[in-house]
């Protein structure tokens, strides 16, 4: 592993703050000047090349088409945009966009979008805490010039990676579950283990 290798494990591992709603700006901002301020505020998200962004004019013009987030104010973005944008572009690392419509808040009242990012920052900032801390030891022997790789840094992303999956898997799961019947789901699924339990639920054992 080269020496600007260690250095970007360095980086992600590396905590992250993201900013309060009362932070974000409430001027109006024309579509040029929110791509560069979410460039900012997203840039902990990885792009597989220098060329790539993480949020462009398109996606943001689909998420208002798809009626994912409020259209903007006379080609203005405020307050409220940014703070759904950023939950968007946070979100989608792990979840479909229908889950994306569930998820997040359909109202217009200011107040509850400010609620509701509020609470969402905040376990956004437990979250990436605790990975960022996970991260660290994870990759501290590899950070070490000295250490042999022995596959070290593949284990660790596969980790990632399998961590990430099943997450993704549970959060569309019970956003399936959240407005269903889960009798009914649990039927279709069909899904049982060799003594006939569901994996998602506990049912006492009988006793002899």
């Amino acid at each position: 592993m080269t020496e600007d290798n260690r250095r970007e494990l360095a980086a992600v591992a590396a905590a992250f703050r993201m900013p309060r709603y009362r932070e974000l700006p409430d001027i109006g901002l024309y579509m040029d000047q929110v791509i560069a301020l979410l460039g900012q505020y997203l840039d902990f998200i990885p792009m597989e090349d220098s060329k790539d962004k993480p949020v462009t004019p398109t996606t943001i013009n689909n998420y208002v088409r798809l009626k994912v987030m409020p259209a903007p104010e006379k080609r203005k973005y405020y307050r409220v945009h940014i703070a759904f944008l950023i939950m968007i572009f946070t979100l989608k690392q792990g979840i479909s966009i229908n889950g994306l419509q569930q998820l997040l808040p359909s109202t217009a009242n200011e107040e509850e979008i400010k609620s509701f990012y509020t609470g969402y920052i905040a376990q956004l900032q437990e979250v990436g805490n605790f990975y960022t801390a996970q991260t660290r030891a994870a990759v501290q022997g590899i950070l070490d010039p000295q250490a042999a790789d022995d596959g070290a840094v593949e284990n660790v992303i596969i980790q990632s990676i399998l961590q990430s999956g099943f997450s993704r898997i549970m959060a569309e799961k019970l956003l399936h579950l959240q407005n269903a019947d889960p009798e009914r789901v649990m039927e279709l699924e069909k899904v049982s283990d060799s003594r006939g339990r569901h994996p998602l639920v506990q049912i006492p054992e009988k006793e002899d």
